[in-house]
């Protein structure tokens, strides 16, 4: 495993957020578009390839997730992705991470 300075890891902004909507994107078997509210003006778009590991993508819908909200933006399928939604597990097992209770959008993950 590679190791990574306390630096590398200081400059990661990585925030709770909150899914307020999810769509699918045309055309793509895994993507879903979330929009998700990481208490900054204007909620945020992120595209994320989690489509196969929900039945019913709107359960997302309310989720608080941590989020890496300082990732350069990148272009996916014609649409432009904010950030990264933080999960774990690989093409048989998935889980998305999220706090034990609520609390405020935007908190830093410490």
């Amino acid at each position: 495993m590679d190791t990574i300075s306390y630096e590398q890891f200081a400059a990661l902004d990585i925030r709770v957020g909150t899914i307020t909507a999810v769509a699918v994107v045309p055309e793509a078997d895994k993507l879903l578009m979330l929009t998700v509210d990481i208490g900054e003006a204007a909620p945020r778009q992120i595209i994320s390839g989690i489509r196969t590991f929900f039945a019913d993508p709107q359960e997302l819908v309310g989720k608080q997730c941590p989020f890496l909200a300082n990732l350069a933006p990148r272009t996916i399928k014609g649409l432009e992705s904010q950030g990264m939604i933080l999960a774990i597990g690989d093409d048989t097992q998935f889980s998305l991470l999220h706090p034990a209770v609520a609390v405020a959008v935007g908190s830093k993950v410490r």
